[in-house]
């Protein structure tokens, strides 16, 4: 039997600390090869300018493989639909049966978080308190709920183009008591790096948003939000060439992420330069910070490994609560 789970049964089952837990033990994984995680594979026409990316891996530990359908498509912006959609499919590792099908987005926006929060916890300082936010909407909401815990922070700055969606953000967190801190509506990303021991990038942007003229020693950013495509970014190549860089995969980072090819076409920097993922800091193949003053950043395109981890914590909750619809392919 397969389990079919929705948007809105996801929700409900979502667990951070479990999702943050996972995505961690996956990124480990990797680096100690008991999961297999290729490139991503991008599918287009001349069509338009949509985007269909395959994001697969097989991991050991949770005895599953999976693939997610992202549908990257920058036209649904103006027929009021979402840019990004995605599917994830999970079968046994073991015999191959189909497990699981999935919604994408529940997934995709907790996992995402959560690789941000393994970041932080591993590569900022032990003492960052302030939190910044490039970026208002669903991500930004995650990113909070997943690094609250990770770092004491006490200060939260927030930015985005919309001032109408930051109002909402910041109501929102007091309504769901998601933050007990300080929080800052700020007028330029510049503010929020001045004001921030932690940045995380959180939007689609496909020109640079954030300067690496801004950045302070010691901090620490996320790059996360630019599309998965080799000509968008969030931040310029001077950030990269100020940072020390890790990557959530180099493959995938090497072909997917305009925040570091880019850079690496300015001569910013060079692909050897990546000090290396996140999974061989967490397991000691490479270093992680290396002083209280070095400016360290964590390049997250996404990767398939993140996806089978956050799938095999919901199916557990799901079967927990006896949550999804069971269907017989085979039938």
């Amino acid at each position: 039997m397969t389990l079919l789970l929705g948007a809105s049964d996801l929700e409900a089952l979502v667990d951070r600390p479990a999702t943050i837990a996972a995505v961690e033990r996956a990124f480990a994984e990797i680096a100690d090869g008991g999961a297999d995680q290729p490139g991503p594979t991008s599918m287009s026409t001349p069509a338009d300018s949509g985007r269909f990316i395959l994001m697969a891996a097989v991991s050991d530990a949770a005895g599953l493989a999976g693939v997610k359908l992202l549908a990257d498509v920058p036209e649904n912006g103006g027929r009021g639909l979402p840019t990004q959609r995605s599917m994830i499919l999970v079968v046994d590792r073991t015999d191959g049966a189909p497990v699981a099908l999935l919604h994408g987005r529940v997934p995709t926006r907790v996992r995402t978080a959560a690789a941000s929060a393994v970041a932080t916890r591993a590569l900022a300082r032990s003492d960052s308190s302030s939190l910044g936010l490039l970026g208002a909407g669903a991500l930004a909401r995650e990113h909070v709920r997943a690094l609250r815990d990770v770092r004491p922070f006490e200060r939260l700055t927030v930015w985005s183009r919309s001032p109408e969606t930051v109002a909402r953000f910041v109501a929102d967190l007091a309504r769901d008591d998601d933050w007990t801190g300080e929080v800052v509506s700020a007028a330029s990303p510049r503010d929020v790096v001045e004001a921030s021991d932690v940045v995380c990038t959180l939007t689609p942007s496909i020109e640079p948003i954030l300067a690496g003229a801004w950045l302070m020693p010691g901090q620490h950013l996320n790059v996360v939000g630019a599309r998965p495509r080799p000509d968008e970014r969030e931040v310029d190549g001077d950030a990269l060439a100020r940072a020390s860089v890790w990557v959530d995969d180099r493959a995938t980072a090497a072909t997917k992420s305009g925040d570091l090819l880019l850079a690496v076409a300015e001569g910013a920097l060079a692909l050897g330069d990546v000090v290396g993922t996140l999974g061989e800091v967490l397991t000691g193949r490479v270093r992680g910070r290396s002083s209280p003053d070095e400016i360290t950043l964590f390049d997250s395109v996404g990767i398939g490994a993140q996806d089978v981890a956050v799938a095999e914590v919901l199916l557990g909750a799901a079967r927990a609560r006896g949550v999804g619809t069971l269907i017989d392919l085979n039938a």
